[in-house]
């Protein structure tokens, strides 16, 4: 568990040190007790043992005691969803 804010990571390793997820980006969308980032981030093919393509996770953390707890969090599984969801929010919020 991370104490700051800009400590929270996606990056995952098993027991071994290997490293199962990569994060690539990541944006905080909001700072304090409740905190919301974004990650892209990309998760190791195990047949291939090559990192695949880019997904988008969006996490909510709650502050307790000295450490943020994942709260939430919503996952982006490829383009094709990322950019359809884009393309709701720029038509709502276009109006």
């Amino acid at each position: 568990m991370a104490e700051k804010i800009d400590d929270i990571t996606v990056n995952y390793e098993d027991e071994s040190g290997k490293q199962l997820v990569k994060e690539v980006n990541k944006v905080i969308l909001t700072r304090g007790s409740w905190t919301t980032i974004v990650f892209m981030y990309q998760d190791i093919d195990r047949k291939t043992d090559q990192f695949g393509d880019p997904k988008v996770t969006i996490r909510r953390y709650k502050k307790s005691g000295n450490h943020f707890r994942q709260q939430s969090k919503f996952n982006i599984t490829g383009k094709k969803q990322a950019l359809k969801i884009a393309d709701i929010l720029n038509k709502w919020f276009a109006e």
